[in-house]
Order: structure tokens, then sequence, then C-alpha cells
């Protein structure tokens, strides 16, 4: 999500005047789309306060995790008829959402979370640090965490309070992928983005089923800093991001899909690669970040697509669909766009001219998109108040 800076603020206003996305009434049940698509309530009794991840647990119980920025998780059956939902875990004393950027950001389960019951999550501390931690479900009710199994993997500082990253997520290797932003700020002051000592303006990776050097985790050997002698930090899989707010894995063909906010022309969608460097701060999309005095782009990784000022602000990065209800989109990246309300449709199938289109204008705020156990695609919306889960439907 963008930074709450006033400049942003007075942008975004603008933005959603503009274009008309304010919420001055009701959503009607489908918003009108740009085409054949558009949106209707997923779960229409079911109210959020600033949801941000939607995930299932992979446990065959077709359930749905709803996880809100405030510092609760909340579970109910996947049921578009569901007419109330049960809180999961509640650590809302222990997470700071003070800024628009900060709070319980992101929720992963294990791979064996069937057996073993571990899930993970990452938020913003009272003491300005992100902390990603293992927690339990009770033995005796799955719908019910046990507040006091934390087990904190990593903790780290924050500088400022925005570009937090949040997304954790378990990639096809089985292990555990981890948005970590540059620090906050504007144009990463302090260069963490090509500093990779630290673990700031990055993706991670990290084993949870090893222990190793004293940590509860352990670094993979293909990482591409594992055993380096110059200082550079292990857990680091690829670099030089501003705010990768969400990222996913395509589950055919294994590609890592990443949303990166830009600071002041540009969004960006990438695909993460092992070791790359993504440019932040050299770069802002393709262009240099600070183009009058030239810029070096060997060795950089560049996006696979961008869009300027004139289409959204702050990139909400999504999934590739591959759900079984809309043909149309099978194989597409699907993405938003958090102030303008826009939602795309990315087609990668010929690398080298990807096709980019306008599925639909919505009046509501995205911050996440998730999917459920058939793959089906869910949106989180933020719309001041009694929040809800969208899905994309066909007209």
């Amino acid at each position: 999500m963008k930074s709450p800076s006033p400049m942003y603020t007075i942008l975004i206003a603008f933005l959603m005047i503009s274009i008309g996305c304010v919420d001055n009434e009701p959503n009607d049940e489908v918003s009108p789309g740009n085409g054949s698509y558009g949106i209707v309530e997923a779960f229409p009794a079911l109210e959020f306060t600033r949801p941000v991840d939607l995930q299932h647990p992979g446990d065959g119980s077709d359930r749905l995790f709803v996880v809100e920025q405030r510092g609760i998780i909340s579970v109910f059956p996947n049921d578009p008829g569901v007419e109330s939902a049960t809180t999961f875990l509640d650590i809302a004393e222990q997470v700071d959402n003070a800024g628009n950027e900060e709070g319980l950001l992101g929720l992963a389960f294990h791979p064996d979370y069937e057996d073993n019951g571990y899930f993970y999550v990452n938020y913003t501390t009272h003491d300005s640090k992100t902390r990603v931690s293992r927690f339990e479900v009770s033995s005796d009710d799955p719908d019910q965490a046990v507040k006091s199994t934390e087990q904190v993997l990593l903790s780290f500082e924050q500088p400022y309070g925005n570009h937090n990253g949040g997304q954790v997520s378990f990639g096809p290797d089985g292990y555990l992928y981890i948005a970590v932003g540059d620090g906050g700020s504007g144009g990463d002051p302090h260069d963490n983005g090509q500093d990779p000592t630290t673990l700031l303006g990055t993706i991670l990776r990290i084993d949870v089923d090893s222990q190793e050097n004293g940590m509860n985790y352990g670094i993979p050997e293909d990482n591409p800093f594992a055993g380096n002698e110059e200082g550079y930090r292990e857990e680091i899989y690829a670099y030089g991001l501003r705010n990768v707010w969400r990222f996913s894995f395509d589950p055919e063909t294994d590609r890592l899909w990443a949303g990166d906010v830009g600071q002041n022309s540009y969004e960006e969608i990438d695909i993460i690669k092992i070791g790359e460097n993504y440019g932040w701060n050299i770069m802002e999309g393709k262009h240099c970040f600070s183009p009058g005095s030239g810029c070096d782009q060997s060795g950089l990784e560049l996006p696979v697509w961008e869009y300027g000022r004139s289409e959204g602000v702050s990139v909400t990065g999504g999934f590739v669909y591959r759900g079984p209800s809309l043909d149309g989109l099978a194989g597409q990246y699907i993405y938003a766009d958090y102030a303008s309300g826009r939602i795309w449709a990315l087609d990668y199938s010929d690398m080298g001219n990807p096709e980019n289109t306008e599925l639909i204008e919505t009046d509501i705020r995205i911050s996440s998109f998730g999917v459920d156990a058939q793959n089906e695609l869910y949106i989180c919306a933020f719309e001041g108040g009694n929040d809800k889960i969208y899905r994309l439907a066909a007209e």
C-alpha cells in the first residue's frame, strides 16, 4: 500500500474524485465493468475492518481466513450464504497499526498444515519492528489458534512507518518467502534497496523446517548469498525492490509474480527470479529514478510491465488466474491499483510482447487479492468501514 504522506494523500483524493471512485453510496450488487466483467460481494453477510489478506489452509476443509490490519484473523466456510465468521486469532494488542501501512499484514499456512497445525504471520510491533512469527492451531478446535504458541522467526527494525511489505507465502519448493519494503520515507534515503547487507528492500526465502546458527529457521543452500563472506544477508532471495506489498506463485508455471509500489511516476509488475537485482532506487519501473544524473542499468532486472500516474498510484499485486469460472482469464495475471480501483489482466504468454487489458474500473480501494482451494479469485477492499470481500464475475 502507498505511504500516507501528504503529497500522496492529496494525489489519491484527486484521482478518486476525478474518476468517480468516492464512496458516496453503497455499492450495487454488480459494479459496471469495462467489457464483460464486474465485481460482486462474495459473502454478503460478512463485514470486516481493513481486510488485507485472504488465504485458505490447504487442509481440505474449504474454509477461508481473512486478515484484518488491526491484528485479527477470521475464519468462515467458503459459502456465499455464510452468516458469520469466527475469530481465529486476535493479536491486536501486540500489533501496531497506527500507520496506513502498519499492522498485521500477511498470513501463510504451512504446506503440511493439516498435520502440524503451523501457520505464519507478518506484523509490525509497537517498538517499530517487523516480526515474522509462527503460531499453532488448537488441537481441540480447528477454528481457534493458540496465541501462546507464538515463536518469533525474524524480527528487524523499521526506520520509518511505511514500506513494510508484508506478504508471506510458501513457494513450490516448500520454503517461506517474505516481502520486505525498503524501510520507508521516500526515495529510499538510506539506499537499502541496493544494500544486500540489510533485509530491507528484498524478497527473503527461509527454511522453516530447520534451525541453524541459533535461529528458528535455516538458510536454503541455493539462496544467492548463502555462505558469502561479504556480510550480505543470507536470507535474501532477490533485492532492489521498493515495496512489494503483494506477491504470488503461479501454481502451473511456479513463476513468482510481484507488484512493486512506485515512488513518483511508475508502478511495476515483476517476475521475481533468484539472485536478481530489480533496480530500486537506481530505477523506478523501466526508467531512471533520477534521470538528470543518468543511471547504470547493467545487471538489473527490469519489470515485465509498468503503468503511469494516469492509471493509478499504488499497485496491488494479484494472481495468475487458474480458477474454474472465468475461462477468458485463464493463465493471465490479474492485478489492480489501490487508489484508482482499476483491475487489469496481463497476458504474458508471449513474453516478448505482453498484452495488458483493463477489466473493470471499480469504486473500491483494492487492498489485496486471494484465492480459495479451487484457485478462484477474491478481492479484499477498503470502503471506509463495513469493508467487504468481492469476486470477479462475468457479466
